[in-house]
């Protein structure tokens, strides 16, 4: 089979202008299943047409719920939860790791008889046991063929309990797994956390009229009430924003403006690594739609300095990492990232995967167990970059074209549509080609 290679080389190029790039995956995940489980009609903007995201979609109408979208706009018509259909066919989560530990909470309390979860050769062994764990605890059944945690995994109908659960990970999808499943588990769901995750999934429960509350740490959820349709914004995803934030912070001369763009706390790590970086930024016209943040935001260039980004820092920027790790390899000194094991059960193992392509470009990088340690400045050459169906590190790829003295080939650069379609559209407009 050909492989899908892309060359870009857009050094030289000043970054500049406007951006509103696409909705926020997470949020655009989470509208979808919250609106399928509500019963009623639930009116969605601004949603992310990425592949993962339509495979959510997917599955639910196999579920029997309506949904029609039309562009960026989706609408819902669900019987809710207790009034789905056993799916026939077998529920196909792609390359999402979001859809399927999150199905895997939804399932659990759905009132079928029973459905298989299956995924890609990648999602198929990314590990499940940590979500299925806690779900084993509040008495769902779920099976894997081969007795291995890994997908295909089969669900089937079971009466679920409350359960207090300290998750071991600063892990969204976990977290988020629970509190699904417990929404339909008797008693009062507790997760506890050491370091809050992003909080989507809790507020967007609490949007549809779920029983939820989060105070410090501890998010708990009651089981047994309905939800109900609703309408829900979805912000331009900040982790999508996160490769031309770098590039304007990198590449001398450029400023970039970012509007309607999420600025949920738990997720903008980002915007604080790249002000202790040097980088100018400016936040503006602040508001909040269905519990979410939202503003524009300019980057501007400055000298690149060195940082260390570590502990709680790290569950508010984990998707961000590689394209820091781009940039560091600009800064004058030693950029350290540590904590942050969690890159290795990424769509790929990012750490090694960031070390090993950014090592071919002549970068300074050595991978550590649990995350990197650059050295700069480095001048970085050209050359063929494997994105290893990583959609992050494709996109890394792309933007290391900025600065490299010869062109960048990718590797596998479809996979880039899982979370943004109109990537190289919109990477062509902020460099004026």
């Amino acid at each position: 089979m050909m492989e899908n290679l892309k060359t870009v080389h857009y050094n030289n190029s000043i970054v500049s202008g406007k951006i509103e790039v696409p909705g926020d995956k997470s949020i655009s995940h989470r509208a979808i299943m919250l609106g399928s489980i509500a019963k009623g009609k639930t009116i969605i903007s601004g949603f992310l047409n990425g592949e993962d995201c339509l495979r959510t979609i997917d599955i639910f109408r196999l579920l029997g719920v309506s949904i029609d979208r039309q562009g960026t706009d989706v609408t819902i018509d669900s019987p809710g939860i207790n009034n789905w259909k056993t799916p026939t066919e077998e529920l196909y989560a792609g390359n999402s790791g979001t859809t399927a530990r999150l199905m895997l909470g939804i399932l659990a309390g759905a009132n079928i008889s029973s459905a298989v979860l299956t995924g890609d050769e990648s999602l198929s062994v990314r590990p499940m046991n940590r979500v299925t764990k806690p779900l084993h605890a509040m008495g769902a059944s779920i099976t894997s063929e081969i007795d291995n945690d890994l997908l295909p995994l089969k669900i089937e109908a079971s009466s679920l309990a409350a359960i207090d659960y300290t998750n071991p990970v600063a892990s969204a999808q976990v977290k988020s797994a629970i509190l699904f499943a417990g929404l339909h588990a008797k008693g009062t769901t507790i997760v506890r956390e050491d370091t809050l995750s992003r909080d989507h999934t809790e507020q967007m429960l609490s949007h549809f009229g779920a029983d939820v509350r989060s105070n410090n740490g501890e998010i708990s959820i009651t089981g047994g009430g309905s939800l109900n349709g609703t309408t829900v914004h979805v912000p331009g995803d900040i982790s999508s924003a996160a490769f031309f934030m770098v590039a304007a912070a990198m590449v001398k001369d450029s400023s970039l403006t970012f509007t309607n763009l999420g600025l949920n706390p738990t997720r903008s790590g980002i915007l604080d690594v790249l002000g202790n970086m040097g980088a100018e930024i400016n936040v503006m016209d602040e508001s909040a739609e269905n519990g979410e943040r939202t503003g524009n935001v300019t980057i501007a260039y400055n000298k690149v300095l060195p940082t260390e980004i570590s502990g709680s820092l790290i569950p508010r920027l984990i998707d961000e990492l590689p394209i820091i790790a781009l940039l560091a390899t600009q800064a004058e000194g030693t950029t350290i990232i540590k904590d942050a094991s969690e890159l290795r059960v990424k769509e790929t193992d990012r750490i090694a995967a960031v070390t090993n392509e950014l090592t071919k470009l002549g970068a300074n990088i050595e991978a550590t167990d649990d995350g990197m340690i650059i050295q700069g400045p480095t001048v970085l050459a050209g050359g063929t970059m494997d994105s290893y169906g990583d959609h992050r590190l494709g996109m890394m790829a792309a933007i290391a074209s900025l600065i490299t003295t010869d062109p960048i080939t990718i590797k596998d650069s479809a996979c880039i549509d899982i979370s943004y379609p109109t990537f190289f559209e919109d990477l062509e407009k902020v460099v004026g080609k």
